[in-house]
């Protein structure tokens, strides 16, 4: 359970930095949009990352509602 968990922990650090520099990516194509495209593509993978973010934050974090 202990490696699940580091493991866990290293994928969370992974995408959560991997979000943090897509906000910056895309911060810099919405002042210059020449592709629409790339940005689209870029929001879509930033919200993934989000989601996979969550689902290990949740796997991590007990439920201790009895």
């Amino acid at each position: 359970m202990m490696t699940d968990d580091n493991a866990m922990l290293k994928r969370l650090h992974e995408l959560r930095s991997e979000h943090r520099d897509l906000d910056t990516v895309i911060e810099r194509l919405v002042h210059h949009p020449l592709n629409q495209l790339q940005l689209q593509r870029l929001k879509k993978r930033k919200l993934q990352l989000k989601d996979e973010i969550s689902w290990i934050e949740t796997r991590l974090i007990p439920d201790n509602i009895a």
